[in-house]
């Protein structure tokens, strides 16, 4: 039997833009690369200025390193939620209501998206100015290292504003399936970030010598002025959607398509990054060097973030899509391919980590202390990389079908595992450093398999 056209599925018969056409009938591995290869680029671009800023950093000493490491949990909460989880909301909303032909709803989601990215960003900045000291000094921070820790979370967290804008304007403009300006944008925020970061550190030039501070005003800065340039590009009405204030009204619906998939989503990474803080709370007893080297060894694990998301972008834009115009089947299979393209890259990036672990913690720094800790991480974690790759990828095409349930399951057993599992060996067998390491590990292998189980057994349907 012939399967319906793509159109046949759109509200009222509405015209479809070619790029959402494109979505729904283009080969899908083909369209899949094409559509995620800006992403990957810019998410490498990425993965390697958060390199280049812990080594600015690392020229301060060990003890700013450590303090970096233990506000690095809460920056990425605060950039997963607002690019991965929220964001994936406002890009699947958007994306669905294309696929489906409501082009004036598109247009009018753009409106109620900036107001949740206000909201959030207001509660980022007042829980983590609040709350981050005692936070920072019951993962173990002290000293030198907690005021390296209060300089830097000081300065993100102040401007966590253009943080929120930025991600939500670009799931925006990718929930149209336009992967090439977000890309564009985020390189260049990026590079400015680079440009900016050791002038701000150090005080070279017209900067003021900011220390720890400079890295995260420097990515203010840069975030802020990637802010303005998305909301250039929706206001020219250039793209495919174009907010505007004439006749607009809230209405509890769209914010419903937002939050159905964001909530989860958000919630989803507050898991993930509820996971990050307690193990590191579970290694700051062991000293400022080992901190600093879990730390280090870990945002290899951190890193692969971006990279998925980089894919995981286009799976939710176009899952979404096929999702709005009825093609469940076919939605089923872009999530395959990209399950699997994202496993192999993660897997391959963990077993290189575990094969040459020194080559990643020599970056930083060259104390043996330090090495050995992060050295330890990566030969144990390493090899189950390619597990997190496969359900994080999951997770995204989740959220362009709009069912998050059991990945959100998923991301609490991985929770669990890891924090309880890794305390029970530290405190209960006395294996150290290894057998929290290893509990980490058993627990990516068990949320990637979970996940892939639970979308094989229907989850969707």
């Amino acid at each position: 039997m012939r399967q319906p056209t793509a159109a046949a599925h759109t509200a009222a018969g509405a015209v479809l833009a070619p790029r959402t056409r494109l979505l729904l009938e283009a080969p899908i591995a083909r369209t899949l690369l094409r559509l995620s290869a800006p992403n990957v680029v810019v998410m490498v671009f990425v993965s390697v200025t958060n390199i280049f800023d812990a080594y600015f950093v690392g020229w301060l000493g060990a003890e700013a390193l450590a303090g970096v490491s233990l506000v690095f949990p809460m920056v990425l909460q605060l950039q997963t939620m607002s690019a991965g989880g929220m964001g994936g909301g406002v890009a699947s909303a958007v994306a669905r209501a294309l696929g489906a032909g409501r082009r004036d709803d598109a247009n009018a989601l753009v409106l109620h998206a900036l107001v949740i990215a206000l909201a959030m960003a207001a509660l980022f900045t007042t829980g983590v100015l609040w709350g981050g000291p005692p936070l920072y000094r019951a993962m173990g921070g002290t000293g030198a290292t907690l005021d390296a820790a209060l300089a830097y979370s000081n300065a993100i967290f102040g401007g966590a504003l253009a943080f929120w804008l930025l991600h939500t304007l670009a799931a925006v403009v990718r929930g149209t399936g336009n992967m090439l300006l977000p890309a564009s944008v985020t390189v260049g925020a990026g590079a400015l970030h680079l440009a900016l970061c050791p002038a701000m550190i150090f005080g070279w030039g017209l900067f003021p010598r900011l220390g720890v501070g400079g890295a995260g005003a420097s990515l203010v800065t840069a975030f802020s002025l990637g802010s303005l340039a998305f909301l250039g590009y929706l206001l020219s009405g250039r793209g495919l959607v174009r907010p505007s204030l004439r006749g607009f009204r809230f209405r509890a619906a769209l914010f419903a398509e937002i939050l159905r998939v964001g909530a989860p989503g958000a919630l989803n990474t507050v898991f993930t990054n509820l996971t990050v803080v307690l193990l590191t709370g579970l290694v700051g007893p062991f000293g400022a060097r080992a901190l600093a080297g879990y730390g280090m060894g870990a945002r290899l694990e951190y890193l692969q973030i971006p990279l998925v998301f980089g894919l995981g972008s286009a799976l939710v834009t176009m899952v979404g899509t096929n999702i709005g115009a009825g093609q469940m089947a076919r939605a089923e299979r872009v999530a395959w391919v990209g399950a699997g393209l994202a496993a192999a890259v993660t897997g391959s990036l963990g077993l290189l980590g575990a094969l040459f672990p020194l080559a990643w913690i020599g970056l930083f720094s060259r104390e043996p202390e330090l090495l050995a800790a992060g050295a330890s991480y990566l030969r144990i974690v390493g090899p189950a990389y390619g597990f997190f790759g496969l359900g994080l990828a999951l997770y995204f095409a989740s959220q362009g079908a709009g069912r998050l349930l059991w990945p959100l399951l998923a991301g609490f057993a991985r929770l669990l595992i890891a924090a309880v599992g890794g305390w029970i060996a530290i405190h209960w067998f006395g294996y150290g450093l290894p057998g929290l390491f290893a509990a980490i590990a058993a627990a990516l292998a068990v949320y990637g398999t979970a996940v892939a189980l639970a979308v094989k057994a229907g989850a969707w349907r």
